[in-house]
């Protein structure tokens, strides 16, 4: 949470060059942000979640034991 609103408060100091490059996008667009917010949230729990789940799996006993 304290990565997005960083990244949220930086990416709205850069909107002017991004809108300057992207046709039809107005500086602060709720809409880009709301989307851009839950893509990156939604990937970030996905790299989280898929080694933690193969993690979880693992006998600990068995993990000791290969060290």
């Amino acid at each position: 949470m304290i990565g997005t609103a960083i990244g949220v408060a930086t990416a709205a100091t850069a909107t002017r060059l991004v809108a300057s490059m992207v046709y039809g996008l107005t500086p602060l667009d709720p809409t880009t942000f709301a989307v851009a917010v839950f893509l990156l949230m939604s990937v970030a729990s996905a790299a989280a979640w898929v080694p933690a789940r193969r993690a979880s799996r693992t006998d600990p006993l068995i993990a000791l034991k290969q060290t």
